[in-house]
């Protein structure tokens, strides 16, 4: 899940404390990185792109890897639409603003769903980096609902909408949302 790096529009708590026009350009960089390093596993990239409107022709990333809005709503509704797609038989979501995401982390992922219908990478923020499922079970309703985002009751608040279906957690990575996220890599 991207969005389009515009200054103001991207990692504006980052910005507010290294300057938004510095905090886009770390964004554009660290996502073209991330598109870059992930592209090569055993796995189809889809990018689901914010705004919608500039989903299919944003030139910050590769033009011929495939694209989807992401639509309205808050994170939750957007990452469960694109969970609900079945865009393939495992589908994990990842954030942009993660430096540490490397391939086996993915595959790492991947290899939960196995035996598993959720898989969570957590943060050390209390939110989460991936979040994933495999296809052959309906999405409970409640999937994201009540989540407090960008909170440290993220990812245990998304565990509870589960419903008590089987889940696991794979590797834990730091997001970069402030200056001392950065001063951490």
């Amino acid at each position: 899940m991207l969005k389009q790096p515009r200054v103001g529009r991207v990692k504006t708590r980052l910005g507010k404390d290294i300057g938004f026009v510095a905090a886009t350009w770390w964004f554009r960089h660290q996502t073209r990185s991330l598109v870059r390093r992930l592209s090569n596993g055993p796995w189809e990239i889809c990018l689901a792109v914010a705004p919608d409107r500039v989903a299919s022709t944003a030139t910050e990333w590769p033009l011929d890897i495939p694209r989807i809005p992401q639509g309205g709503g808050d994170l939750g509704d957007r990452m469960g639409r694109i969970l609900r797609c079945r865009l393939a038989a495992r589908v994990c979501i990842v954030g942009g603003d993660i430096p540490g995401i490397r391939a086996h982390h993915i595959a790492r992922a991947f290899r939960a769903l196995g035996a598993n219908e959720y898989v969570l990478g957590p943060a050390p923020d209390g939110g989460y980096w991936l979040v994933g499922t495999r296809s052959g079970f309906a999405q409970p309703p409640s999937l994201f609902k009540d989540v407090r985002w960008s909170t440290e009751h993220t990812c245990s608040d998304t565990i509870r909408t589960f419903e008590g279906r089987s889940y696991a957690l794979v590797d834990t990575l730091r997001d970069v949302d402030t200056e001392d996220d950065l001063n951490w890599q």
